[in-house]
């Protein structure tokens, strides 16, 4: 779902809510992999995405994982919250307009991951990687924040709400 939040010298801030799945399995974390065809840099974000207008945050997981993973979830429950505000990060020169509102929740796998199966894959995906939290530090992470936010047996160690990120 978007919203036009408000208009400022002509330029349109855009507000757009996403829901993220948080899925642990022995000790290690399920992240989508990407690899920019823009930089060729290779980056992991949680699967999810963008929330629809009609759709709870559950269902913008379950169809967000389907079309990424192939996979059927359960959202178990709320985990996190954070921003990406994107005048103030590195990619400001292409989201100088973007303010995004995470919502991230612990899920389990209800299937198996059959990226054969994936509806809707992003440009740039090209697998997924689950990544040990003691491997996360060594690794392109989005939001980077998920870096701080574990401690090694996958308990959250920060606030709920941890600001705007990236």
């Amino acid at each position: 779902m978007l919203l036009i939040l408000e208009r400022r010298f002509d330029v349109l801030i855009k507000l757009r809510n996403a829901a993220k799945a948080i899925i642990i399995q022995d000790n290690k974390i399920l992240f989508v992999k990407y690899i920019s065809k823009r930089t060729g840099v290779t980056y992991y974000v949680l699967p999810g995405g963008g929330q629809e207008g009609g759709e709870t945050f559950a269902d913008t997981l379950k169809r967000e994982c389907l079309e990424e993973l192939g996979a059927e979830i359960e959202v178990e429950r709320f985990a996190l919250l954070t921003e990406y505000i994107g005048k103030n990060h590195k990619f400001a020169d292409i989201h100088s307009e973007v303010h995004r509102i995470e919502c991230m929740f612990f899920c389990s796998l209800k299937s198996s991951i059959e990226l054969s199966k994936a509806t809707n894959t992003d440009p740039d995906q090209v697998g997924v990687e689950w990544i040990g939290f003691d491997e996360m530090k060594d690794r392109t992470l989005y939001p980077e924040a998920l870096k701080r936010v574990f401690d090694q047996q996958g308990n959250i160690t920060t606030p709920l709400y941890i600001g705007d990120t990236f």
